[in-house]
């Protein structure tokens, strides 16, 4: 191909870009409560993002609106649709692993109460899953006409979790949904999660483990200071929580920690060693600055979840009595932080309901948890009631338990139940 020829076929490209673009621009134009900006263009489409106004009660629009912050990756009208449903904010568009796989147009969604989708006033009573789920349904009703194609709902962790409460309250919404490594617990404090800590890995590693703990606990004159060394330089602050609070909180959550990301038994540090090498592998693996202010105001809007619907996990303190002195060692505290004093009560209908639903009738679902990974102890189990594939992947963790380090049984089998429910041929 000549210069004249290469200029042309770049033109050509240009140009109906610019044309497809003018066209969606038009379509996202006339959608109500919407606005719009581009930000650029991808191989084979563009991308914008969105602002939704959505009611801060689905119920009642008279409670005021916010704007919900979406972004729009747009391949094509006759394409596939991923709706990737966030947990916590979204500060920059991820391309989910479907939406590569099914060269699909993807909507990732920010929760309600995260990051820019703040209403002005923080009334808590609305954030829930059946408003964050209407939030959802809206954000597929301004697109339904536009993209009339099939649809996908996917999600990772507390977004994994949000994929499957979305499609419990609106089952028509989507024809497929794949969460990753997404807990469905069963009760305010989820007890699955101290039998997994009790049997994963091997007696030598979880002895290991908790050998580890005694020994900081033990060196904690000589490790506190440290770290009130490390948070000053890294300004973190204490205010909320005592820094030997937190400390204690950072010990008791290093075996959750530990298992959920997938750290190594051989690393873990041995009998006598100093404090100082204790003190930077407890800051790499569990450090305290997650119970600081900053990461607690930041996980507000989580936690509130957590202690009224969605059911969390506690840390049984019985085994350190003696070693701590900021926590009881009488009942389980919950992992659950307010930078306010937080008296609304936890009502477990929901998760009693869903965990029925996803027992016999969540059909056309694929799961995806990791088996080293801690809250594959509050996964969604296996079971041939409802038409459903499990993925639970060998030596993968909450981070890296993805299609990506799949088998090759694995993304056949994937592949399979991809083509089965979508009606469609996936490429290897």
């Amino acid at each position: 191909m000549n210069k004249f020829s290469s200029l042309l076929v770049l033109l050509l490209f240009t140009v109906c870009s610019q044309a497809q673009d003018s066209s969606l621009e038009a379509e996202l134009a006339v959608m109500e409560g919407l606005s719009f900006k581009k930000l650029n263009d991808l191989k084979g489409g563009s991308l914008y993002e969105l602002k939704v106004r959505q009611p801060i009660d689905h119920n009642d629009a008279t409670k005021g609106f916010f704007d919900q912050k979406v972004y729009l990756t747009h391949r094509g009208v006759e394409n596939l649709t991923v709706i990737r449903t966030a947990g916590y904010n979204v500060g920059r568009n991820r391309i989910s692993e479907l939406s590569q796989i099914l060269d699909a147009n993807q909507l990732f969604v920010e929760h309600r109460y995260f990051g820019a989708s703040m209403p002005d006033s923080l009334d808590y009573r609305y954030l829930n899953l059946k408003q964050a789920t209407a939030d959802l349904h809206r954000v597929r009703e301004l697109f339904t006409e536009l993209y009339t194609n099939k649809w996908i709902s996917t999600g990772i962790s507390k977004g994994g979790a949000t994929t499957i409460f979305y499609r419990y309250f609106y089952p028509e919404d989507v024809d497929l949904s794949v969460p990753y490594v997404a807990p469905i617990n069963r009760a305010y404090e989820e007890p699955r999660i101290y039998d997994f800590l009790d049997t994963v890995g091997t007696d030598e590693c979880r002895k290991k483990l908790f050998d580890f703990q005694i020994q900081v606990l033990s060196k904690r004159d000589e490790i506190l200071p440290l770290l009130k060394f490390y948070s000053r330089g890294a300004n973190v602050e204490y205010k909320i929580l005592s820094l030997e609070k937190a400390f204690e909180f950072a010990v008791l959550e290093y075996p959750f920690s530990f298992w959920q990301w997938g750290y190594s038994c051989e690393k873990i540090p041995g009998p006598d060693t100093d404090a100082e090498v204790l003190a930077s592998y407890l800051l790499n693996v569990s450090g305290p600055s997650f119970f600081g202010d900053n990461d607690i105001r930041y996980y507000t809007s989580h936690y509130y979840q957590s202690a009224t619907e969605m059911g969390y996990y506690g840390y049984e303190t019985s085994p350190f009595e003696g070693y701590l002195k900021a926590l009881p060692t009488d009942s389980n505290p919950m992992a659950l932080f307010f930078p306010f004093e937080m008296n609304d009560p936890f009502d477990g209908q929901l998760l009693e309901e869903i965990n029925q639903w996803l027992d016999t009738e969540a059909d056309e679902f694929i799961y995806i948890y990791g088996a080293k990974d801690t809250w594959t102890a509050s996964a969604v189990p296996p079971n041939d009631k409802v038409d459903a594939e499990w993925f639970i992947m060998e030596g993968k963790h909450h981070g890296n338990a993805r299609i990506a380090n799949m088998n090759e049984a694995e993304l056949e089998r994937l592949k399979n139940s991809l083509e089965k429910w979508l009606e469609l041929d996936v490429e290897d």
